[in-house]
């Protein structure tokens, strides 16, 4: 599969993405929070979404490569959505995990004429203090320039027992390859969820939306997922699909979970 791998230049930053699939609609990927970046795994990531690729043309798009020491997620989606604009995409079937699924649900809202569908997984609208306790602690040993111990807790936490296990190794391998830039850059895209609240806008999403989530998930527990559904039910464009047992990481783990995604983008809500 052809990979192009590229860079949106916006004067005072830019940001990283790739692109692959050859189908007529537009596909969107939103990743989570990521020490290194994640477009660097865009071979991978081409692999998993593979089963797309017949039907959307699958972008990915990373944080801005500059970011300034105040970086929120409203300020993440405002910035994707110039780099979406300046690539001529429209009519975006956008698809964020985690961090991405918060940038996703703040696409929606405020650029509704860039967005025709909305699907997130293991994510929140609303991350109050009392429900920041994880991401200050990365924030922390980012501070401490503690790469292995921000590796351990990041893996640990997401990955459900005893997964984390079969990957604790390479976890460490990777934590010593980290840079101090690389760590300054992940503490600001965390710290950018601090006092996140998109709940009471949430009902005014126009276009279809799925939630997919785990009952299991450490990082944001299923109440996180409740919320969104007690405030999205009754619509008939709104789905959800709770899994038990694969973690927050359900996005990689749950090997239906590409299906699910095709399936929701594909078919026709009136």
């Amino acid at each position: 599969m052809e990979i192009f791998t590229g860079k949106y230049n916006a004067g005072d930053y830019s940001m990283d993405y790739c692109r692959f699939g050859n189908g007529p609609d537009t596909f969107v990927i939103l990743p989570g929070i990521s020490v290194q970046s994640v477009a660097a795994l865009a071979d991978a990531v081409a692999e998993q979404y593979r089963i797309l690729t017949d039907d959307f043309t699958v972008y990915l798009f990373d944080r801005r490569n500059e970011i300034p020491e105040h970086y929120s997620v409203h300020d993440m989606a405002e910035d994707t959505a110039e780099a979406v604009k300046s690539l001529g995409l429209k009519d975006l079937h956008i698809f964020g995990a985690s961090q991405g699924g918060m940038i996703a649900i703040d696409l929606a809202l405020s650029h509704p004429e860039l967005v025709k569908k909305t699907a997130v997984g293991s994510t929140a609208v609303r991350l109050m203090p009392e429900r920041f306790g994880f991401f200050q602690q990365l924030i922390d040993l980012c501070t401490e320039r503690d790469a292995e111990s921000l590796y351990l807790l990041f893996g640990e936490t997401i990955f459900p027992e005893p997964a984390f296990e079969m990957f604790r190794k390479a976890y460490i391998e990777a934590a010593k390859t980290v840079t101090d830039e690389q760590m300054d850059h992940f503490r600001i895209i965390t710290e950018g969820m601090r006092d996140l609240d998109m709940l009471d806008e949430l009902a005014e999403i126009k276009c279809p939306l799925l939630l997919i989530h785990d009952k299991k998930d450490k990082v944001f527990p299923i109440e996180f997922a409740e919320e969104i559904i007690d405030r999205m039910s009754g619509r008939d464009d709104f789905a959800y699909h709770i899994y038990d047992g694969y973690g927050h990481i359900a996005y990689d783990l749950a090997p239906d979970y590409r299906e699910r995604l095709l399936s929701f983008m594909k078919v026709t809500i009136q």
